[in-house]
């Protein structure tokens, strides 16, 4: 008899695995097997800091070179046009610092589509190396998806979160995105959101709270989100910001770093990025925005006693320490049209100040304002901060989150990578944009702090370390979204017969304080480690995953992730689930790509799923290992 089509619905990607390989395997359709109605799920991705592409929407004629800019040509990322045409690029790149517009000459807008978030910079070399969506899409695509099940927003990843509603009405077209999957597939969806597009999902949520009445919103979420993946999330911003915000970070393009930073600090986002302090709250100004209208000033920021008591701000290390001469002298700190032949005397014979600064202090522009006399450019950073954060409308993006109001949470991201933490910088006697060097970098490193110099750090060192990108402190923040009592499960990442497998139930979780599972680690091998509660808040689950070496810009284009989120959606759509989340046991394979020829006993691994069948082109042993059609309990082991 075929069982009752229930829809549990989360994934429409997990929903059409669920189909297709039950189809395989003997067990979908209308003779008899499971039948399930995978067409009314939906998947949104929110791509992260510059993970659009931009065209043109000018007629740009360059001088002293073969390319042009014509409307719709590729502006982010171009590298041919990049290298050959650098000025008339930047025409197109660059914003405005203080109001946020255009160049008179040329403008950029993003892209539509899932081709907007896949490859940067499509072609046979560039392509590969620009990749961020593309592998996640070709899953989907392997495994059956509907071309309309699986939608991106791209937007303008330059634009502060204000200026993106106010020019593009991008929160506007995002909430008419939900409701449209809506009405066009018959359920919520799921959000993947990757990096600084978490602070774009953040900022909707609250901005979709003076959109809908009070009452209705938690109602409008539970109709339209199922669950959100929040995947390398920077939940108290990141101190490569800061490098880039005074150096510049060139993320591999052919640019210089004064380049590099000259943009980074045109774009109104990049303070979107900014660490800050895990102890200061900004005001609730919610019921302002209904009793006294619209707020026009600045969110007063306000501090726990810990801020005050405490040393940097939550943070292992201070984030900057500068050197700034004891007597001014502009000639030490030319601005960009003084011209410096020789660093003065005042720079070789006067005594420099070392000035520290804390996640708050950056936050709240006392960082930018201090330098403000050495360096006149950074007038435009403290203008963004007061306009564009402190005096948002909806809120202060550089405060702590609080666990979004939606019944499934995952908060996903790598660990145990080398990662930046702190910065010395000095004056370097050139004019803006390269006016500041980087002496020396504090980074973490599996729970440990060292200096690029090889001197001593001060500080207090996280229990492990971030994702290349992100420190884990900041990644680490949605564990206090976690209850009182976690599940806490450590399995390798390969697949597995469960002989590795770690858990302890039940471990008592005292929140503002990291949770330290007592396991054990095999040399060379990388686990995913699982925090799970669906107990403390009746009819919500949170988890959070962390993934050994996982880095920060590639954890999107893992197979290990992308699995894990198959199987646990598989989980939670199948009627006959027993479990509030999925089984760790047992990792078989899922794909082709997943069985693997095994020397030491001269056969497939894994024998009762993968078996050895050549075809013609296959060059290797392990290319021929391919899934049984009759394994019938492929995916009936993870309910």
């Amino acid at each position: 008899m075929p069982r009752r089509r229930r829809w549990r619905g989360d994934l429409a990607v997990a929903m059409a695995l669920a189909t297709v390989l039950l189809a395989a395997v003997g067990l979908a359709g209308g003779d008899g097997g499971a039948e399930f109605d995978y067409r009314k799920l939906s998947g949104i991705i929110i791509p992260g800091f510059a993970s659009t592409q931009l065209r043109a929407w000018s007629v740009l004629d360059c001088p002293y070179s073969p390319f042009d800019f014509n409307p719709l040509d590729s502006v982010w990322l171009d590298t041919a046009k990049l290298f050959s045409a650098v000025n008339c690029w930047l025409k197109c790149m660059l914003l405005e610092p203080y109001n946020q517009t255009d160049h008179p000459e040329c403008k950029s807008r993003p892209d539509s589509g899932l081709s907007a978030i896949t490859e940067l910079d499509p072609g046979y070399i560039t392509g590969p190396l620009s990749s961020v969506w593309k592998e996640w899409v070709k899953w989907c695509v392997e495994f059956g998806i509907e071309a309309n099940a699986i939608i991106a927003v791209p937007y303008d990843w330059r634009l502060p979160p204000s200026m993106l509603e106010e020019r593009d009405l991008y929160f506007h077209k995002l909430k008419l995105t939900f409701e449209t999957a809506l009405k066009l597939r018959g359920g919520p969806s799921l959000v993947f959101a990757h990096s600084m597009g978490n602070n774009v999902f953040r900022y909707f949520l609250e901005w979709l709270k003076l959109e809908i009445a009070p009452k209705h919103y938690i109602q409008w979420l539970d109709e339209h989100i199922h669950a959100y993946f929040a995947v390398g999330a920077p939940l108290l911003g990141s101190t490569e910001a800061v490098r880039a915000a005074l150096s510049g970070t060139t993320f591999g393009l052919p640019v210089s770093e004064g380049t590099a930073r000259l943009m980074f600090n045109a774009f109104g986002s990049s303070l979107w990025l900014m660490p800050f302090s895990k102890y200061c709250k900004a005001d609730n100004i919610y019921w302002k925005h209904f009793f006294e209208g619209k707020v026009c000033c600045p969110h007063r920021q306000q501090c726990d006693e810990a801020e005050y008591t405490s040393e940097y701000s939550g943070w292992p290390t201070d984030l900057v320490i500068i050197e700034v001469p004891s007597v001014r002298d502009m000639g030490a700190y030319p601005s960009i049209m003084d011209i410096t032949e020789n660093i003065t005397s005042s720079m070789e014979c006067g005594k420099p100040t070392l000035l520290s600064f804390s996640a708050r202090e950056v936050s709240d522009g006392t960082l930018f304002k201090t330098i403000e006399d050495y360096d006149p450019q950074i007038k435009a950073l403290v203008y963004q901060l007061e306009k564009y954060y402190q005096g948002d409308p909806v809120l202060n993006p550089l405060t702590p989150w609080e666990r979004p109001p939606i019944k499934n949470v995952f908060c996903i991201y790598g660990i145990d990578s080398k990662t930046e933490v702190g910065y010395y910088f000095a004056p370097s006697g050139k004019p803006y944009p390269d006016n500041w060097i980087i002496t020396d970098i504090i980074y973490e490193f599996e729970g440990s702090l060292l200096s690029r110099s090889g001197n001593s750090v001060s500080g207090k060192p996280n229990n492990s370390s971030g994702d290349g990108t992100v420190s884990y402190n900041s990644l680490s923040w949605c564990k206090n979204w976690l209850g009182p009592k976690v599940n806490i499960t450590r399995a390798p990442q390969a697949e597995h017969d469960g002989s590795d497998l770690q858990t302890v139930m039940n471990i008592d979780h005292h929140h503002g304080q990291d949770i330290l599972p007592n396991m054990t680690r095999s040399p060379h091998v990388k686990y995913i480690t699982y925090y799970e509660d669906a107990e403390s808040l009746p009819g919500w689950r949170t988890a959070v995953w962390e993934l050994d070496k996982a880095n920060h810009r590639n954890i999107v284009r893992m197979p290990v992730l992308m699995r894990e989120l198959w199987l646990e959606m598989w989980h939670d759509m199948h009627p006959e689930s027993k479990s509030k989340f999925v089984t760790k046991a047992f990792r078989g394979p899922l794909r082709n790509e997943d069985c693997r020829w095994d020397y030491a006993k001269a056969r497939c691994g894994f024998p009762e799923h993968c078996e050895y069948r050549y075809i013609f082109g296959d060059v290797h042993l392990g290319m021929s290992c391919r899934l049984k059609n009759t394994s019938t309990n492929l995916l009936q082991q993870y309910l």
